[in-house]
């Protein structure tokens, strides 16, 4: 006699331990978004993992399951932050604004979580303002060493708080820019926040804000390298858990719609919370995002682009027309996979990345060269991946209306633009 099969058991959330028991959205079974496949492994097989979405009817984070450890992700990275002209601008901007804010000077710290290249810090020391970025993919932190960046090869959490404390680095400007989703202990990573700021020291941390995201059906930026979602809601209840006020909110446009938190010690009143904090909290309340029902529409939204961007370029496949890509973000991978869109559709794409080009895509194998390769395939329409940046790419590739060539931004729904 065959006995029940077991009923799997619900995972729970990774910030308040509820079951999560609400999908968000399942975008099926996905590849890491950034495990980009090497020529010499191209014959060889690649793990897919359930992209499944959920919501906790506790605390609203929307979340994913951990399916593959944050060492295994980031130890090797392939997304570099200086190739991309508008973020490099956001950067330069930021460091002009904190500094006219908040008077930073040589005499101050400042430590940028999940630093990268060096992007940003290389800012902050050309004023003469001690810098040192924590950055955990080895081959990225490189690049920052060899250009002048004090960088610790490490992942943040607890423990590497104490380890500055105790060496004395604290920091008067704690900064993480796209981090904060990144991270699948999201209790271990705020605590280490709070360890590793002076008394008066200022914390800011940008994400993609979750009210855009699903006001914007961005579903293409879930993908596992970013475990969590947040709106402003679910990010003050983690933060005042760990003694941190947000005293200022700052709605940004960088990936499609982002936050850019401002948090102090509580016990220090150093900073007056700013009403923008209220204003956005109770925006965020009068959308919906305190109803579980909410959460509910999303998926559809997800479907019906799949299904339109599949009718449109069956549509032009069949009038003989050639497709080809601008990007390899994670997004687009996201967005590839999930629709199954492959060489049939698209036949390669181009990311000005080195360390992209000659490989990939995960999932779909679909090959990644150099910006060049558009001039010389002359393709009728280039599908933008990274949207994001829809505005900077269509100014580079500009020259793709001289044969007549249009762009497709997939979201947040297909459109051809000349």
């Amino acid at each position: 006699m065959k006995s029940a099969p077991k009923r799997r058991q619900a995972s729970r959330c990774r910030f308040c331990g509820a079951p999560l028991a609400h999908t968000f959205v399942d975008l099926g079974m996905s590849p890491l978004s950034n495990a980009f496949i090497k020529p010499e492994n191209y014959r060889e097989m690649e793990p897919f993992y359930p992209l499944h979405a959920y919501v906790c009817d506790s605390c609203f984070l929307v979340q994913l399951e951990e399916f593959e450890s944050p060492q295994h992700i980031f130890s090797d990275y392939a997304y570099f932050s200086s190739y991309s002209e508008i973020w490099l601008h956001h950067a330069e901007a930021y460091t002009d604004w904190m500094i006219r804010r908040f008077g930073f000077d040589p005499s101050n710290q400042v430590i940028e979580i999940a630093s990268n290249d060096g992007y940003l810090l290389k800012n902050f020391k050309a004023r003469g303002i001690p810098v040192l970025g924590i950055e955990p993919a080895g081959n990225v932190a490189q690049v920052a060493q060899a250009a002048g960046i004090p960088t610790l090869v490490k992942f943040f959490g607890v423990d590497t708080a104490r380890e500055l404390a105790v060496s004395g680095k604290l920091a008067d400007l704690l900064l993480g820019n796209n981090v904060l989703a990144h991270v699948p202990d999201v209790n271990d990573f705020v605590a280490g926040l709070k360890i590793a700021l002076k008394r008066d020291g200022v914390i800011t941390m940008e994400f993609p804000h979750l009210l855009q995201l699903m006001a914007n059906n961005q579903f293409d930026t879930i993908y596992h390298e970013h475990f969590s979602y947040f709106s402003l809601v679910t990010v003050e209840r983690i933060f005042t858990r760990h003694g941190l006020t947000l005293f200022d909110i700052e709605e940004l446009p960088t990936h499609g719609g982002s936050l850019r938190i401002y948090a102090r010690h509580t016990e220090h009143e150093s900073y007056a919370v700013n009403e923008n904090v209220g204003l956005l909290r109770n925006r965020e309340i009068a959308s919906g995002i305190t109803d579980i029902a909410t959460y509910a529409k999303f998926s559809e939204n997800a479907c019906a682009t799949k299904r339109n961007l599949l009718e449109f370029l069956i549509s032009v496949k069949r009038e003989g027309k050639s497709v080809v890509g601008y990007g390899a973000p994670a997004k687009g991978n996201t967005l590839l996979n999930y629709c199954g869109i492959r060489g049939d559709f698209l036949d390669y794409t181009v990311d000005r990345s080195p360390h992209k080009q000659g490989r990939f895509l995960p999932g779909t194998r679909i090959p990644i060269h150099g910006p060049e390769e558009i001039r010389a395939t002359k393709p009728d329409y280039l599908l933008i991946l990274p949207w994001n940046l829809k505005n900077e790419i269509m100014e580079q590739m500009a020259h793709i209306r001289d044969w007549g060539g249009r762009f497709i931004v997939p979201i947040p729904q297909v459109k051809v633009l000349d």
